[in-house]
């Protein structure tokens, strides 16, 4: 692969069984390439690139961000902007390019939450970091109890009058706040499009209202953590590799819940299960979490083209019998490893 010239293979779309977002218009790609916690600054830009590049040759026209993700904050849309820039001018207009705010990312009163005054700044700063005149989707990353939520729904509904962003979305809300939030957007002419939460065999809450929230409202849902920050790949099996997120000092994951017996003799069971269907853990978990009607999209991270390629290659796969789902229901337990 040249690193000066990118040519997108002719047969990108051959093979993607793409999926209507709620009952909008959008389709999205059943498995996304999202940013979180792998694009940061100690990253080899062009092995970056390579990512991306292979992302839209296999199809996934979505590449999902938010204005913290790093790290330091800022520098996964720094480097997705730079790639856009290289290598997606002339492919614009077929991606779906979303981002976020509601965390932490400047100091003083402005920088966090949900206020107008934050989401409008951060969506143009994320703007000027990836290049861009628009996102296609613009999310509030998390609930504030602390600022009306007329007024943030007010914000992203202004994103999207403003030309900013084509579509609202909303991550990590309850359903309660998710009817709310719709009915806002709604009143003020901006659909919801999508909610976005984290969702896995390990971390099921979605399941206890949500999925019927989204369905009755014709939202989509795109999950994120499918993979349960690799808890659920056969990465922690056999101890804890020295170059593995939980050896050292991330915030998300730690080795005392890898070595957690219970977390242990489930991920051997589900294990069990995806080498009986000729799949690795990870693909397991991914074809689990696209069970849903409701899911639009798994959203994965991907250190190498070849955990791409391996992520990808789950959609060959989908489809589960009753006895396998009720195997998998066995050690698929809520609140597993959790902190």
């Amino acid at each position: 692969m040249s690193k000066d010239a990118y040519t997108a293979a002719v047969t990108r779309y051959s093979r993607t069984p793409y999926r209507r977002v709620g009952r909008s218009g959008v389709l999205l790609p059943p498995i996304s390439l999202g940013f979180w916690q792998n694009f940061g600054e100690n990253r080899d830009p062009w092995q970056l690139r390579t990512i991306v590049r292979r992302a839209f040759d296999l199809g996934v026209t979505h590449f999902d961000l938010a204005n913290n993700y790093g790290p330091p904050p800022g520098s996964a849309e720094t480097h997705v902007g730079r790639i856009l820039e290289q290598d997606f001018r002339a492919h614009r207009d077929e991606l779906i390019v979303s981002t976020k705010a509601g965390y932490q990312m400047w100091e003083g009163p402005y920088g966090d939450g949900g206020s107008r005054k934050y989401l409008l700044s951060s969506l143009d700063q994320s703007l000027g970091r990836l290049g861009l005149d628009y996102v296609d989707i613009f999310y509030h990353h998390r609930e504030d109890p602390h600022t009306p939520l007329e007024e943030t729904m007010g914000a992203l509904a202004h994103a999207v009058r403003s030309g900013r962003a084509l579509y609202a979305g909303i991550s990590n809300y309850s359903p309660e706040k998710t009817r709310q939030a719709a009915r806002i957007l709604a009143d003020l002419g901006t659909p919801l499009l999508i909610h976005q939460p984290s969702y896995s065999m390990f971390n099921r809450h979605i399941e206890n209202g949500l999925l019927e929230t989204v369905d009755e409202l014709g939202v989509g849902l795109a999950a994120f953590s499918p993979l349960q920050q690799g808890l659920l790949t056969n990465r922690y099996m056999y101890g804890v590799p020295s170059s593995s997120r939980a050896a050292g000092s991330s915030s998300s994951l730690s080795e005392r819940q890898v070595k957690d017996p219970d977390y242990q003799t489930r991920v051997r069971g589900l294990s069990e299960v995806a080498h009986a269907r000729g799949q690795s853990l990870a693909q397991l978990a991914l074809a689990w979490a696209l069970r849903h009607p409701q899911v639009s999209t798994a959203l994965v991270g991907a250190s190498s083209v070849h955990q791409l390629e391996q992520n990808i290659e789950t959609l060959t796969n989908l489809e589960f019998t009753a006895e396998e789902l009720a195997t998998i229901d066995r050690f698929a337990i809520d609140g597993t490893a959790a902190r």
